[in-house]
């Protein structure tokens, strides 16, 4: 407890206490508010009540500035916003905004801890603390870690409030009845005697006062938009093909362009030839980028196939060029040596496993692509004055300080312009796209250009998931799980990430090495869980549900083999052995969902498994009918607790589209090297689960957990294990390396 004290004391010192040029700033820096950004453009008769509420004469506009990625961020921010400004759906535009340090996230910052995500202490809550003022200081705007509604939940409400409580005030003033007599509703203040002044009334006046901070947020009770179902603001125009995306957007004058980098990640080019494509159709220039070559062209088609007609001498890759090597690399890294941390260690696991009999297992993940249908795209137009900047990015503030690198001017000086995005699984955490563009318009200043990713340079540049391996060492007694040590070794996402960003990467243990193995509620009596920092190979990324993607495989499949030696129920001994309340309500859930312990008929099989990430308990079981065509994937049954549910249908959406996420590549995708090369180049490589292999899936959200947590990212890790338990119950047959698709055909 000593030790665990003294770090977490450090850490909210250090959290507390930003130090920048040398000068360290306490809790006061950390307590003041940012400023409101919107303050600086407002025209006449504008009122900016808070940094996420604009008003003039003619319209309501909530900011939503977490990045809409096809998660229906903008509707849920949206929508918590309206609920306490009484405005409805319908009655207020939205903005994306401007990169400002106001809208720095405050709750991402919590997977950096190195404590369970239900751990309240007295430790945990001041690390949480710390880390969140850390984050604040320095500004750190992200989209990311399934944390959108837990980062906005409080935060957007309280703007709304404030813009409500702030309106009435100015109608007051207005018409001299007292604050206290005045309501609210459908975007407009009424008085006593039933009149009614629309908030666009009163933003000349509002301009003029000083924000009402002291406000109440409204009990669940009279929640209007909270919980309820709710037509997401893009769903009519993406339904009917109009909702404009990065790739469809055009700017006046703009050319086009597209790059052609070596796909051996972060090879040199050393030299090029450019014979062949200087004579086609519409090629404008030929430019030299980091590692590569681009072309400027009169449209993207033509930039695509002239880059493609450039014979190019590419350099060796700065990691291993065979696959075979990669995997050598992971198993050579379970030493003392490589240790990251031993994350958890209940019991004598030493002991235990010396009274033996032992049960041993080894287990894979492969790389994978992030693979979004959108193909990376971005459009920078350098100017006398700064530097425009169209794209969709998780980053935009580190998005403004690599174009003002490359084009010589100062952050702020870069115009960022969000836009919608259509996918990204972390990709678009990744700034080659962005800054690439900046290189080639910085070479052509005065006019804007959009570079656009073929699909094959798409897939060689990305930055994939973690390779990973497991070693699994337990034993059973008495029909119950008695000992379960688990060892991993990944490469670290987050390392990697921060290398490209000019950072060391997080201090101390890197908590996405242990994700989804060692928080997970069991109390196993002897417990060990160790996690093994791989040098680095192929560059990599943070993948929908980072660690646990890969760690949820191995604890459950290890989990499961020792249950099935054991003779136990997997169900009933996940009951038995867990200790968080939560979490037994979720696999309870589960099991009554599918009719847990009911006969199937023969050649039918249910599998199980629960990972808890991002501080969500999900219970997942599928099952599936062994056919003459392969395993068939019938149906799958998800029980998640994320305290509170902001839309029901895009709730539901989510988790749908991470179990089918979560199934699909662990049945089919891998990214693999070859002279230094991925392989995989398109989706017939990568080919996740095709539309008539999808099964039927029920979800059930549950609201006992008492923090809000969010939904887009959790239900991933437990799809893989759960597929591999059921083709376990139905065929016999272990599966403990991903993809699938090596050992079992699928229908």
């Amino acid at each position: 407890m000593g030790r665990v004290a003294t770090i977490a004391r450090r850490t909210f010192l250090i959290g507390s206490a930003a130090i920048a040029g040398g000068v360290a700033f306490g809790i006061y820096e950390v307590r003041k508010p940012h400023p409101n950004p919107l303050l600086g453009s407002l025209k006449p008769g504008e009122a900016a009540l808070t940094p996420w509420v604009r008003i003039d004469k003619d319209a309501v506009t909530l900011i939503t500035p977490q990045t809409d990625l096809g998660q229906g961020a903008y509707s849920v921010q949206a929508a918590l916003i309206a609920e306490e400004l009484d405005i409805e759906f319908g009655q207020f535009r939205i903005d994306p905004g401007v990169p400002a340090a106001a809208y720095y996230n405050r709750v991402v910052s919590d997977e950096r801890v190195p404590f369970s995500a239900h751990d309240t202490s007295w430790q945990a809550e001041a690390m949480r603390g710390g880390m969140s003022g850390l984050f604040k200081l320095l500004g750190v705007m992200v989209t990311g870690g399934s944390s959108t509604v837990p980062d906005s939940f409080v935060k957007l409400r309280e703007a709304g409030a404030i813009a409500r409580e702030t309106l009435k005030l100015a109608a007051s003033r207005k018409t001299g009845v007292p604050v206290a007599q005045l309501q609210t509703a459908r975007g407009a203040v009424q008085l006593p005697d039933g009149t009614e002044l629309k908030y666009t009334e009163l933003a000349e006046i509002a301009a003029t006062l000083e924000p009402v901070r002291d406000v109440t947020l409204r009990e669940p009770s009279a929640w209007r938009l909270i919980g309820k179902p709710m037509q997401r603001l893009d769903i009519l125009a993406k339904s009917t093909g109009t909702l404009r995306y990065g790739i469809d957007l055009t700017v006046d004058g703009m050319l086009h362009a597209s790059v052609k980098v070596n796909p051996r990640q972060g090879g040199k080019l050393n030299r090029y030839d450019d014979a062949k494509a200087k004579g086609l159709r519409g090629v404008k220039k030929i430019l030299p980028v980091t590692n590569g070559i681009a072309v400027v062209a009169d449209n993207t088609w033509r930039a695509i196939q002239a880059v493609d007609a450039i014979a190019c001498d590419w350099g060796p890759a700065p990691y291993p060029a065979e696959m075979k090597d990669h995997w050598a690399a992971v198993a050579a890294s379970f030493t003392p040596e490589r240790l990251n941390k031993e994350w958890r260690h209940d019991g004598d696991a030493d002991q235990a496993l010396a009274q033996g009999p032992v049960i041993e297992a080894e287990y894979r993940a492969p790389y994978l692509a992030h693979a979004p249908l959108e193909p990376l795209n971005a459009i920078v137009k350098v100017s006398t004055d700064g530097v425009d900047v169209w794209v969709a990015h998780q980053l935009p503030r580190f998005v403004q300080q690599k174009v003002a690198a490359i084009t010589g001017f100062r952050p702020e000086q870069v115009r960022y312009h969000q836009q919608y995005a259509g996918g990204s699984f972390g990709h678009r955490l990744e700034f080659e796209n962005v800054t690439l563009c900046a290189e080639i318009a910085n070479q052509v200043r005065g006019t804007a250009v959009k570079l656009t990713y073929s699909r094959e340079e798409d897939f060689a540049h990305d930055f994939p998931r973690q390779i990973g391996m497991a070693r699994g060492r337990g034993t059973v007694k008495d029909g119950k799980v008695h000992a379960f040590d688990l060892q991993v070794a990944t490469v670290s996402s987050s390392a990697s990430s921060a290398s490209r960003l000019g950072q060391s990467g997080p201090p101390g243990p890197d908590g996405q090495i242990g994700a989804g193995a060692w928080n997970q509620p069991f109390a196993v009596p002897h417990f060990r869980m160790r996690a093994y920092k791989v040098p680095e190979l192929a560059p990599t990324s943070s993948w929908r549900s980072v660690g646990a993607s890969t760690q949820g495989f191995f604890a459950n499949a290890f989990l499961d083999e020792l249950i099935q030696q054991a003779g136990a129920d997997p169900l009933q001994e996940r009951l038995r052995l867990c200790n968080h309340d939560v979490s037994r309500k979720v696999l309870e859930t589960v099991g009554e969902m599918s009719n847990w312990g009911s006969k199937l008929e023969a050649g039918r099989g249910r599998g199980l498994a629960f990972v808890d990430s991002f501080g969500v308990p999900v219970a997942e079981v599928v099952e599936v009918t062994k056919t003459d065509g392969g395993i068939r994937i019938d149906k799958v049954f998800v029980a998640l607790d994320v305290g509170r549910i902001v839309d029901p249908i895009n709730f539901d959406n989510h988790v749908k589209g991470a179990v089918v996420w979560g199934l699909g590549h662990a049945m089919n995708c891998e990214i693999t090297y070859s002279d230094g090369i991925a392989q995989q180049t398109n989706f017939p490589d990568f080919q996740g689960m095709r539309l008539d292999q999808c099964p039927h899936i029920e979800v059930r959200g549950m609201e006992n957990a008492p923090r809000i947590r969010g939904a887009g990212e959790p239900a991933v890790p437990p799809a893989a294990p759960a597929l591999a338990a059921a083709i376990f119950a139905v065929s016999g047959k272990r599966l403990r390396e991903m993809p699938f698709s090596k050992f079992v055909d699928f229908a």
